[in-house]
């Protein structure tokens, strides 16, 4: 049987990105250059939904849709200057956009299902204590 997998690239849309400060350099779609100095720890400076409202936000959905019946991996791409300060959160939604759950992964590969009753779900890429980056991609398959 084929898994599934799916990669997830930065896109230029930047209304759900971090931009006070930063410079942010589109040299591939598999290579984007983050660089904030004053950044605070803990910041989300990047989200991607599983589903979006499109009239509203005038971006399409850029995460697959999962099901809390599978377990997936989850792999990152990202290059930091010290290979740390890189977090990705996943936020698990129920069908009321209410929060019914989540997972946090710090290091560069892991396993997570989602609770039964996620709807949709949004990742986020969260500074952990790093002034720079290159991201390239995000990978989600099916184990």
């Amino acid at each position: 049987m084929e898994r599934a997998s799916w990669t997830i690239y930065w896109n230029e849309y930047s209304s759900d990105t971090y931009l006070y400060g930063s410079e942010v350099e589109y040299l591939a779609k598999n290579n984007v250059h983050f660089k904030n100095e004053l950044m605070p720890p803990g910041t989300v400076i990047k989200e991607w939904y599983s589903l979006t409202n499109y009239q509203a936000q005038r971006i399409e959905p850029s995460l697959p849709i999962i099901d809390g019946e599978s377990k997936y991996r989850i792999k990152v791409n990202i290059d930091t200057p010290d290979g740390r300060g890189c977090l990705i959160r996943l936020v698990f939604l129920d069908r009321y956009e209410r929060e019914a759950g989540d997972f946090t992964l710090r290091d560069k590969e892991s396993e997570f299902s989602c609770p039964l009753k996620t709807y949709s779900y949004k990742m986020q890429l969260i500074n952990g204590g790093m002034k720079e980056f290159t991201y390239h991609s995000v990978t989600i398959e099916e184990i």
